[in-house]
């Protein structure tokens, strides 16, 4: 690992581990998020991110349906400046963990996005067998529905899927952990794209 995702992930343990204390609260209440809170907190971000009834812009994810406790935990990193999103820059500067919490709850409540363009059956059946192979599901869960810190990733944007999945391999990105980067190691682009067809085309 270079120094400098060493470093990385160090922050990253820092603000995951912080997450987790204001996640306790007093007396061990847990930071709960208001979706309609939420809402209020959230209009700028549908204008990218999209709603109910409507996609994401191209090359952005889809939060409807997501897993609200990876979206607080994300926007976190964002606001931290531990992950680089340079059209989010700055954005979340003002917001507190609550706000992101909010946040969180109102996407995870929405109806989850469907999937978009058709299905190119050879892609599928690869990018499934490459799903059981990499384990896929053991962390993901069954149908791809996440859990907690893990996300939703059945049926969201392919193009969006891919280039992430890249970002893993190519240690340009470390979640709450550094196992997508182990996983990801010397996945050539054909199976990337194979896999993200497969997740991006689920019922």
């Amino acid at each position: 690992m270079t120094q400098a995702l060493t470093t990385r992930w160090t922050l990253i343990q820092r603000v995951f581990f912080v997450l987790l204390i204001a996640a306790a609260g007093p007396a061990g209440a847990q930071l709960k998020g208001d979706p309609e809170r939420g809402a209020t907190q959230a209009k700028t971000c549908v204008a990218c991110h999209g709603r109910t009834g409507r996609g994401p812009m191209s090359g952005v994810p889809a939060l409807s349906g997501q897993q609200s406790e990876f979206i607080t935990i994300q926007l976190i990193l964002i606001r931290e400046g531990l992950r680089d999103i340079p059209d989010m820059t700055g954005m979340l500067k003002d917001f507190k963990d609550q706000d992101l919490a909010d946040i969180g709850a109102f996407f995870s409540r929405m109806e989850p996005f469907s999937p978009r363009g058709s299905r190119d059956d050879a892609r599928f059946s690869a990018g499934a067998e490459l799903s059981k192979i990499m384990g896929c599901g053991s962390c993901h869960m069954k149908d791809y529905v996440g859990q907690r810190q893990v996300p939703r990733i059945t049926n969201q944007r392919e193009e969006y899927l891919a280039k992430t999945l890249t970002a893993y391999r190519d240690n340009k990105r470390s979640g709450v952990d550094t196992s997508m980067n182990a996983v990801m190691y010397k996945t050539t682009d054909a199976d990337i794209a194979a896999l993200a067809h497969y997740l991006a085309h689920q019922k």
